[in-house]
């Protein structure tokens, strides 16, 4: 009986045209923008009572009837929307029926560490902040990967989400791109490379993309560093020391850190550091597995954010001497 009286009403609206002006007439918003959900499930009645419910003033059984007249009420998707003063009935239907959510993003940058990847995830609009509470390891058991460590396990990129959505459906995403450039550059060794799995590939990789200043340079700083570990040799490279201090580090590396022992030292620990210290990009998981043809075993930073590379540390010391000490 109800939906018989919704239809009486549509059909006596349509008699007198006012449907025509009722269908293309904006909605009086209480506010610039009103957020509707519709979840999983729902039929057309039912979103009606949403789009009510969220605020938009208007009579949810001519919606309901607007919702089944026009055909389209099962193809009416769920989400996450955000109408605005000029959404109409009819501009309502086209947005649930094309699925056009309301999105945001957020900007996960190469180089960050986990640290900062969570503090970008908290900052972010509108994302509902579910791991807030949780440890590194309870994020990565409830991402389905008990015991593999958080840093460097997330592609760098931007990722869009719902409003509302889940910082570790986020996270989530992010986790399954890795895993998949990974998969690719692994694919793509180099069959000289001293790497054994894909797990120490996205290390080296985090190493490259925190020590390399000139986007050219990455291959040759993967040489080195693959020269280094094919002959046994400490790696000895800065960003592990500081990302092993942790919050420690005080934005200046000195010598006793350099002889203070950690899992990360490479200068007191031969091997690579037991986790990625970042997240490496595209780029530095290619240079990785793919490093130059070089019997390179070091390089210095020249000042404009280039590398001088070397062979002996004869040649290394004369470089550092120029570009370093000014001599």
């Amino acid at each position: 009986m109800r939906f018989f009286f919704t239809l009486v009403m549509a059909f006596a609206l349509a008699a007198t045209g006012a449907a025509y002006v009722w269908l293309n007439q904006p909605f009086d918003l209480p506010t610039a923008t009103v957020d509707l959900s519709i979840e999983p499930g729902l039929g057309a009645r039912d979103v009606a009572q949403a789009v009510v419910q969220s605020g938009v003033p208007t009579n949810p059984l001519l919606l309901h009837a607007w919702f089944r007249l026009s055909g389209q009420s099962r193809l009416i998707r769920a989400g996450s929307y955000e109408l605005d003063r000029a959404t109409t009935p009819i501009s309502l239907l086209q947005k649930l029926v094309r699925g056009e959510e309301a999105l945001r993003s957020v900007t996960l940058v190469e180089g960050w560490t986990f640290r900062q990847v969570r503090d970008a995830l908290q900052k972010a609009e509108q994302l509902k902040p579910d791991s807030l509470a949780l440890s590194p390891g309870d994020i990565m058991n409830q991402l389905g990967q008990p015991g593999v460590s958080a840093e460097g396990h997330f592609f760098p990129d931007t990722y869009t989400y719902s409003k509302g959505s889940s910082d570790l459906a986020v996270l989530k995403r992010a986790m399954r791109a890795m895993d998949k450039r990974l998969a690719a550059a692994w694919a793509q060794r180099a069959p000289q490379s001293p790497l054994v799995t894909p797990e120490q590939a996205l290390i080296l990789a985090s190493i490259v993309e925190k020590e390399t200043g000139t986007a050219n340079d990455r291959p040759a700083i993967a040489a080195v560093f693959s020269n280094r570990l094919a002959i046994g040799m400490r790696l000895q490279t800065d960003p592990t020391v500081i990302y092993g201090l942790g919050e420690a580090f005080d934005g200046n590396l000195r010598k006793k850190d350099l002889l203070t022992d950690t899992p990360w030292n490479t200068y007191t620990r031969v091997g690579l550091p037991p986790t990625p210290i970042a997240l490496p990009g595209k780029a530095s998981l290619l240079a990785a597995v793919q490093p130059s043809p070089s019997k390179a075993l070091y390089f210095v930073a020249r000042g404009d954010g280039s590398s001088q590379f070397s062979t002996t540390l004869d040649a290394h010391n004369r470089a550092v001497n120029k570009y370093q000490r000014g001599r």
